[in-house]
């Protein structure tokens, strides 16, 4: 991989690791969706993995903007966030305990998003791509509205049936 030198060259690699992890998240969430036993769960973890489309749109039209070819590179973030909720979901045996351990990974993967989106949109914001920043910021938007679904769910239903 090549040096990155500026503030561009930490936005593209930023991109790169993001359509990457989008496209691994979209898959955990759908695995995840069938493990669920709660169906408001299972109903959101399908609305987010279908955001996770957009997202990648989203990117791919960030990458064009910037005059880039849409790619990914590995997350080493996200495959490790991955294999820790796919062991938790082999782990856990009682249904109402692993649905808890669902939201638990499915926030792992979205505050990791988050993280990612508010400092992409910045550095794209911050070097004139006001588009671009607008579009990694409708994202970011949605990961945290996703995730404060998941925070909602778990504390009126999931954490209690599961304790």
């Amino acid at each position: 991989m090549a040096q990155i030198t500026d503030l561009r060259g930490l936005l593209l690699h930023g991109l790169k690791d993001m359509y990457y992890a989008e496209k691994q998240s979209e898959k955990a969430l759908s695995d995840m969706a069938g493990k669920a036993s709660n169906d408001d769960l299972k109903k959101q973890l399908k609305e987010h993995g279908s955001h996770s489309d957009e997202h990648l749109k989203r990117l791919e039209k960030v990458f064009d903007m910037l005059g880039e070819k849409a790619e990914g590179v590995t997350c080493e973030a996200m495959d490790g966030i991955l294999k820790e909720a796919r062991h938790l979901m082999d782990e856990v045996s009682d249904d109402a305990t692993r649905d808890a351990a669902i939201v638990f990974s499915a926030q792992a993967i979205d505050h990791y998003e988050i993280t990612r989106y508010g400092s992409l949109a910045t550095f794209a914001e911050r070097l004139g791509h006001q588009e671009a920043s607008d579009l990694l910021g409708d994202s970011l938007g949605e990961e945290e509205e996703a995730d404060e679904r998941l925070s909602q769910l778990a504390e009126s239903v999931l954490n209690q049936k599961a304790a």
